[in-house]
Parts: C-alpha cells; structure tokens; sequence
C-alpha cells in the first residue's frame, strides 16, 4: 500500500529535507551523518523554533497578526531569571530550587510580554506589526537597562545546565522540550475549541464575531502563549550557553518568520499546521549546518534567508497558474470574445 499524504506544502517540505540530507551527505563524503552532527543540530534547533511557533499563532490569528518581539522577550526573560534568582536561592545550595525559581521567573516574565502584547493589540487597537516592533524595543532596551549591554553569567546549577546539554536516550533534553510542546500545540489547533476559534478568527473575523467569539480574549490568549514560548527558549538559550545577554540571537526573528511562511502559515491568517513547522524548522537546520560545512559566512546566511523569504511569501500569493497569467500572450487571449459572440 503507497502511502501518500494529501498536503502538498508537507510533501513539498520532506522533499527538501531529503534533498539537502542527501547533498550534505554527498559533499561530506558521509561524514554529516555522524550522530554527534545530529546530536549537535538538535540542541540549537528548539530555540528557534519555539520562537517560530509563537510567530505561528500570531499570525494564524489574522488582521495582520505577527509578533516581532519574541526573540527581545526571550532574551529580557532570561535577564530577569538571571537577576533575580540568586537572591532566592543559592545555584550551590540548592541547585533544584535555583533551577526551578530561575524558570519560573522566566515563564512569569514571558506571558507577562505577551499579555502585554495581546492588550495593546486587541484592547488599544495597535497594529501588530508596528506594537510588536515597539515592544521588541522595550523589552531590548530594559535587558539592557539590567545588564548594562553586556552578558549576565548564569549560576551553576546542575539542574538548569542538564535542560540545555544533556542527553535522554540520545536525544538532547532542549529538543524533546520542543517535541512535547510542539505536539501540544498542534493538538490543541486540531482538537481544542481554542484552535477551532483562532482559525475561525483568522479566516473570517466577522463571521467569528457574529459566531459569539472574543476576538480580544482570543488575541489576549494568542500572544500570551507566545510570550510563555518565548520565555521556554529563554531559558533553554540561558542553560545552554550559562549566560544571557539582551542582544543574543539577533538573526533569529528573520529566521522565526522563514520557518512559520516555509510551513505554509497564511500572512492573512487561518491556516498552520504543527507537523508543517517541525520540517520547515529541520529543513532551515539541515542548511545552516550544510553551509558551516561548506564554510559559508555568517552575512551570507542572513542574505539566504532573506531571499528565501521574500520566495516563500511570494509563492504563497501567486500559484503558477495565477503568474502565467500574467504573461503577455495568456493576458491577451482572456481579452478576446469567446467564439460565437457579436
């Protein structure tokens, strides 16, 4: 039996996977299939794509929807953690505890953005783009604020390191966290009456009205699980590197963006699928670990991805019957009379 899925954007996307498997494989000459490599991409990858969820919901969510701010949440979540968990507990002492009080701060200062984010769009009326660009900032400039622009060492607290370096059954704590989320969330815009709502509301705001559905609350909850999702990459980002810094990531908006359109998420809203994300995020992983293999610069990646997503937002407009269209000889046969009339 051929087992064939009926999503083309899924199909289209572990084609690529194989692909850039594949061509890794052939100019390593089979080294890029060492488990360490893979080992290695599975701990960088939830970072990221936690952030890229998040930018998924905002943007199923529609009217615009997308959040800008998660990478500067991420960062100031970690700040926070960092600052004010040592004058709770010891990393010493009572390395549970420190672990455990250093995340929940994080997860406070997370959802607390993101609620923010929720208000000033849904209450205030801001648009998402222009608020969320606008509380990037803030929230940038008070990890600055606390750090003084420089790093903030983490306190060596085995618990809190083993969430970022350690191994479960070979696979690396960070990317089972992701996993467990990632499935989460794509149950709950499956099954949940949350997601039948956010989809409702991104494909038809007034129909979602009229059906009885807060768009507020919708959009208070939305940005909120993006704010806590990009206060799990904080911390993860904080146990895997030992310390925080306001400015950490600074390429990864652009990347979070490239994974959500890659996945087939709508800019107008009211399409996303979980699974969709997960390879697009293993796809863009697969290729930034080629070009570190073929020792490609940093400015060039950054140039890659812009590209890629200028592409991708582009295809997701114009399909290939609609740009053929557009071509000079199709346009002028739409303008003749069909045969037989005056």
């Amino acid at each position: 039996m051929k087992f064939k899925s009926a999503d083309p954007q899924l199909n289209f996307l572990v084609g690529i996977n194989v692909a850039i498997l594949l061509a890794a494989t052939l100019l390593s000459g089979g080294d890029f299939l060492d488990v360490y490599n893979f080992q290695s991409m599975a701990s960088q990858l939830p970072e990221l794509a936690l952030i890229a969820i998040g930018v998924a919901l905002s943007m199923i969510s529609g009217n615009g929807g997308i959040d800008l701010s998660g990478v500067a949440l991420a960062n100031l979540a970690g700040v926070v953690a960092a600052s004010m968990a040592p004058l709770l507990f010891s990393a010493d002492t009572a390395p549970w505890m420190y672990t455990l009080t250093f995340a929940l701060i994080a997860l406070l200062v997370g959802t607390a953005g993101g609620l923010l984010n929720g208000w000033l769009i849904s209450i205030a009326g801001l648009t998402p783009i222009l608020c969320t660009l606008g509380t990037q900032l803030l929230f940038t400039g008070a990890a600055v604020v606390l750090t003084n622009g420089s790093s903030l060492r983490v306190g060596n607290a085995e618990p809190l390191s083993a969430i970022g370096n350690e191994l479960v059954w070979g696979v690396p704590i960070p990317f089972a966290i992701f996993l467990v989320i990632l499935l989460l969330v794509g149950w709950l815009l499956r099954y949940s009456t949350f997601g039948i709502r956010l989809f409702l509301l991104g494909t038809n705001a007034k129909a979602a009205r009229y059906s009885g559905i807060s768009q507020e609350r919708m959009l208070m909850g939305t940005y909120a699980v993006s704010g806590l999702l990009a206060a799990v990459a904080g911390v993860i980002i904080a146990a895997r590197t030992a310390s925080v810094k306001s400015d950490y990531g600074t390429s990864y908006l652009l990347i979070a963006i490239l994974m959500a359109v890659m996945a087939g998420v709508r800019p107008q809203g009211g399409y996303g699928r979980m699974v969709c994300l997960f390879f697009s995020a293993m796809a863009l992983q697969l290729l930034s670990s080629t070009f570190n293999l073929l020792g490609i610069s940093n400015f060039f990646r950054d140039c890659a991805w812009g590209l890629l997503l200028l592409v991708f937002l582009a295809s997701a407009r114009w399909s290939l019957p609609n740009f053929s269209a557009l071509l000079p000889r199709n346009r002028a046969s739409l303008n003749q009379p069909p045969p037989g009339s005056p």
